[in-house]
């Protein structure tokens, strides 16, 4: 895993960091799945798009900085020019609706705008994205050249997206997987339901009961996050380890209404 800094685009005034929150109290531990390698530190600087390279396909998250990437339409000339600044191919994106549909992409630009959360391709130049705002996305490489992307709210993990995409590259022909984990709202900000967070911890276990700064029970969506690619066999390479409701350089709903979304895409070369 290689992680890239890019400048600043010219003209670009980069976003001060925030400062850090107060951190959340600890989860019990999940044992076997502890945190990936941070990014946190390089995220947060404010200098550009993040860029690592996992396995044979490059990840790109983006943030504030390089605008809003939602296009419902699929038509937004400025949207488009926006994405193709960050992947100069065209992309396959999903009308995420918060479940486990997952996508299979077999040409570039193939499937933009289905309905699904998660989507995998095989062949080579395909870019596949997910748009969030404090759901996590998730990135996934294989040595043999299958790459996919989840978006992973709460609702999604709950429905599985995180098994079914990583099942899905393992049709394609993946053995091992790798995931890098992107810029997400963390416990320390998610107050979360008795009822939904049970349901959550009925599926992943009580690793993923937190609570925020202030006392209120708080669902983890990292720990969930981990916590389901441990199960189904998965590696955490790499963890952006940013809170979208903290951050002022990412969009986040819960905190701020924000309508805007960045863009996690993942492409083989």
């Amino acid at each position: 895993m290689v992680v890239i800094q890019l400048p600043t685009p010219p003209g670009a005034s980069p976003l001060a960091a925030p400062p850090l929150a107060a951190p959340p109290l600890a989860a019990p531990s999940l044992g076997a799945t502890p945190p990936g390698p941070s990014l946190g530190d390089a995220d947060r600087s404010g200098t550009g798009v993040l860029a690592i390279a996992l396995g044979p396909a490059m990840v790109r998250f983006t943030g504030r900085l390089e605008g809003d990437m939602a296009d419902p339409t699929g038509i937004d000339r400025v949207v488009q020019g926006r994405r193709l600044s960050v992947a100069t191919r065209p992309w396959s994106w999903l009308t995420q609706v918060h479940g486990s549909t997952v996508a299979v992409i077999d040409t570039p630009g193939g499937g933009a705008g289905m309905a699904g959360d998660g989507a995998v391709s095989a062949t080579p130049g395909v870019a596949l994205a997910v748009l969030t705002a404090d759901c996590a996305p998730v990135a996934f490489a294989s040595p043999e050249g299958v790459v996919g992307v989840a978006h992973a709210g709460w609702r999604g993990l709950v429905a599985g997206v995180i098994e079914e995409t990583v099942a899905a590259m393992r049709a394609l022909g993946a053995r091992s997987v790798s995931a890098a984990l992107g810029p997400c709202i963390h416990a320390e900000c998610y107050a979360f339901g008795p009822a939904d967070l049970d349901a959550v911890a009925a599926r992943y276990g009580s690793g993923v009961r937190s609570e925020t700064s202030d006392g209120q029970p708080a669902l983890d969506i990292p720990a969930a996050v981990r916590q389901a690619l441990h199960q189904v066999g998965a590696d955490l390479e790499a963890d952006a380890d940013v809170c979208t409701a903290c951050s002022t350089e990412h969009w986040s709903w819960r905190a701020r209404h924000d309508e805007a979304r960045q863009a996690t895409v993942i492409w083989r070369p």
